[in-house]
């Protein structure tokens, strides 16, 4: 018989869970406590006098309730630790810090509510707890500004939204379409439509109309959320199944019955006013997997900005003496979720030579919307060597930074080259842009797009962080082999 492959999905997706939220739990536990030592000494106390005698209460109320605990552990900063832990704890244990429903009407809850209720879990717990250990003689004025300082600290860590949002990727700046969704429906005050952007309403008699209304919308703006009211309709065509499971996007279906699939994944489903809606979010670069890869993508690139200052102003200096300004120039190209976005390179060909490529197109090498020319006259003398080493891609580290490319990623085409992609190809959209991958690691001089294709779609298959930590390490030494040099 064979083992259940939903079953063991589902076991790893609550190991995955169960991490995160104990790596959540020791950062804020970290983050907390410190802050409250630190807040305690400076703030709270007025003097090393005034902090002693709390220290002599403490081992007062040792003597007469715990004898049995040694007075070596016995410590201010310890107890204030002690607290936070218990705080933390009883933090966890509530569904409603822990659980954030997409699917809650956005009129129910506001970030102001979840605030409130923090705020009033944290000084309930704090002033229980000063009481308790007889932490008296603090300032007032400044324990008041306290009780506001961890609950908003909290409310940023509360999930991977927040966090994300600082990071880049807010949710408002997010995009949904929707097929067979009247424009009066109450499920548009959903949560997880009401804060992303509607850019398409459509309605269809054929449901397998959606992959082509969703891949044509895709290659001009771009789609992070697909609604499809499936009305009275059960099950999805096999192919539309596969199709939004791959998609690589969040989905929300909604129906008047039960939903059956053909293909076990994992997915959620609530009863909302007699209707039957079943979410799921194949992002692979979504939340806490976003926030660690954007975190990466940060320090290294302000690395890697500071490093190469000397490099890139010599590179600037002789492109402008070779053939004048701008030196700089910013391109068009798409990003994620189809997203477009303007990025930088070293200019190493003549003024508008970009205007001459449909006079060259009958020389291109490559095949599919890719185009590139071995012998391109349109190049300044002597820039050849920037290509080859790809110096002329040094600003686009400032992409990285700016989060609208990657340091690992599918290589970023033109919105222009997005309108010949085909269903399949529209999955190279499905992950941040990057500077460099497992197509320039392996077969840079690639001169058809199935091969970039084939790197591409192995990259989204098997995505994660170590991948893009061996990817990095082995870009440097690949610009060296002869076999996969640019030209």
């Amino acid at each position: 018989m064979q083992p259940n492959k939903f079953f063991y999905n589902n076991i790893k997706s609550v190991k995955l869970n169960f991490i995160k939220y104990v790596i959540r739990f020791v950062i804020l536990q970290f983050i907390v406590t410190s802050l409250t030592i630190w807040y305690f000494d400076n703030f709270l106390v007025f003097s090393k006098e005034d902090k002693y005698q709390l220290y002599l209460n403490l081992l007062s109320d040792r003597d007469r309730f715990l004898p049995f605990i040694p007075t070596t552990i016995i410590a201010i900063d310890a107890i204030l630790a002690l607290i936070v832990f218990l705080f933390l704890v009883v933090l966890y244990s509530t569904k409603f810090y822990t659980y954030v429903n997409e699917l809650d009407f956005s009129y129910e809850k506001s970030y102001l509510d979840e605030f409130f209720n923090i705020y009033l879990l944290w000084n309930s717990f704090l002033f229980s707890a000063f009481l308790i250990f007889r932490f008296s003689g603090l300032s007032r004025g400044n324990l008041l500004l306290f009780t506001f300082v961890v609950p908003i600290i909290l409310l940023f860590f509360r999930n991977s939204e927040v966090l994300a949002s600082l990071l880049g990727r807010s949710i408002i700046n997010e995009n949904f379409i929707s097929f067979n969704l009247d424009e009066e429906s109450q499920y548009r005050n959903l949560r997880i439509m009401s804060f992303r952007k509607n850019i398409g309403d459509y309605s269809i008699d054929d449901l397998e109309q959606i992959i082509e209304k969703v891949d044509s919308k895709n290659k001009t703006q771009n789609i992070n959320l697909v609604v499809i009211n499936m009305q009275n309709e059960q099950k999805l065509s096999k192919n539309l199944e596969k199709y939004l499971i791959n998609i690589n996007k969040k989905v929300l279906l909604i129906a008047n019955n039960q939903i059956e699939f053909k293909t076990q994944f994992l997915y959620r489903s609530e009863n909302i006013e007699n209707k039957f809606f079943v979410y799921f979010n194949n992002d692979i670069q979504y939340g806490a997997k976003f926030i660690l890869k954007r975190m990466f993508d940060i320090v290294l690139s302000t690395f890697a900005l500071i490093l190469l200052i000397p490099l890139a102003a010599a590179i600037y200096i002789f492109i402008a003496i070779k053939n004048g300004r701008p030196v700089l120039i910013k391109q068009n190209r798409v990003g994620l979720h189809g997203k477009i976005f303007q990025m930088y390179k070293f200019r190493t060909m003549k003024i508008n030579s970009h205007e001459l490529r449909n006079e060259l197109q009958e020389l291109n090498e490559k095949t599919g919307p890719l185009f590139k020319l071995d012998e391109d006259p349109r190049l300044i003398h002597g820039a050849i060597f920037l290509r080859k080493y790809s110096l002329d891609e040094i600003p686009q580290i400032i992409n990285v930074f700016k989060g609208e490319m990657s340091l690992v990623g599918p290589r970023p085409l033109f919105d222009t080259d997005t309108e010949m992609f085909n269903t399949e190809y529209m999955r190279r959209l499905n992950v941040i842009p990057g500077m460099t991958g497992l197509l320039q690691i392996n077969e840079r001089n690639a001169d058809d797009f199935e091969t970039w294709f084939k790197y591409d779609f192995e990259y989204i298959e098997n995505w994660s962080l170590y991948l893009d930590i061996k990817i990095i390490l082995k870009t440097i030494p690949s610009m060296f082999k002869r076999s996969i040099q640019g030209k």
